[in-house]
């Protein structure tokens, strides 16, 4: 037990020490991503801080720094209720607008499918074009298809906060709904903290290193130590994962791990602000309920109200 107190006071306090050492050298960590926007090489150093970036990535150090972030955060906010409220707005205002932006992906899922009908069936085409600013986008039919998948990935990935700020989540409420506002509020903060934070730390775990196992050249296991990746570095370079289900199908596979890794972290964060949010209500009382909060509508008085109790 005193093992374990002490193996955790010691992760907390190193992890002050990373963010003031990620903070004060960013080039250790940083300095591949313009070259490779570029389409340069790498340079060995370039290599290294790119390994580094893997590795620390999907670490127990880069967990403890974020812990440390949210603690730090939480200790502010329990003496200035305006700064946490004000993290609430920001954390939730980045969700909305994520959410709205790419909701957009469904109407363009619907449109392509459209012409996917329509160029196949009716004009009998195998192959089609589409030039969106300037730039001439070629291939077969059964691509266009398949590539309907990711539009429908992106409204699952990077949608999922913005719905579950508008709580437009599903939810059973069986025990929640006939309990007073402040143990609503405890039920909330319990949720999570032991249920949304967990299961997302955890799909960030394995997401990140299945993302990067199809980005780079030699593969990255989780289970690589620091000597090893630095090691492996010296052979790094980018090998971007362009196979497809079919020869002529969708090759962008490697969008879905970013996405994958994309929603673990969007709703990591909005797990950060619904913390926040539960424990301003339940110290505010029934007055800050909803306090703040940026609701949509569907401009249907009678189907507001229909949603309002979820």
């Amino acid at each position: 037990m005193i093992d374990t107190i002490s193996w955790l006071v010691s992760e907390l306090f190193h992890g002050y020490v990373n963010i003031f050492i990620a903070l004060s050298d960013p080039g250790a960590w940083l300095s591949w991503v313009v070259p490779s926007l570029n389409g340069t090489d790498l340079t060995p150093d370039q290599k290294q801080a790119l390994a580094r970036f893997v590795f620390y990535g999907g670490s127990t150090e880069f967990l403890f720094t974020v812990f440390d972030l949210f603690l730090t955060i939480t200790i502010i906010g329990i003496f200035a209720r305006r700064f946490l409220w004000s993290v609430v707005i920001v954390l939730e205002f980045l969700a909305n607008w994520t959410g709205r932006i790419f909701a957009w992906a469904g109407l363009v899922m619907v449109i392509q499918q459209l012409m996917i009908v329509f160029l196949q069936r009716i004009f009998a085409k195998s192959e089609f074009s589409l030039s969106p600013f300037g730039i001439a986008i070629t291939h077969d039919i059964s691509w266009w298809a398949e590539g309907l998948k990711f539009y429908n990935a992106l409204i699952v990935a990077l949608c999922c906060a913005y719905t579950f700020v508008q709580r437009g989540h599903v939810r059973v409420d069986l025990i929640y709904a006939g309990v007073r506002f402040r143990v609503k509020r405890v039920i909330d903060m319990f949720g999570s903290l032991f249920f949304m934070i967990p299961a997302m730390s955890l799909i960030w775990m394995f997401a990140w290193f299945f993302m990067w196992r199809h980005l780079v050249t030699p593969k990255i296991s989780a289970t690589d130590k620091f000597e090893l990746l630095m090691r492996k570095s010296r052979l790094l370079k980018w090998n971007v994962e362009t196979i497809g289900f079919s020869p002529n199908g969708f090759d962008g596979y490697f969008l879905f791990k970013i996405l994958l890794v994309s929603f673990a972290g969007i709703m990591f964060v909005q797990a950060w602000a619904f913390f926040f949010r539960s424990w301003l209500e339940y110290r505010e009382g029934e007055k800050s309920a909803d306090k703040f909060h940026d609701s949509d509508g569907v401009g249907d008085d009678p189907a507001d109200l229909a949603v309002a109790p979820h």
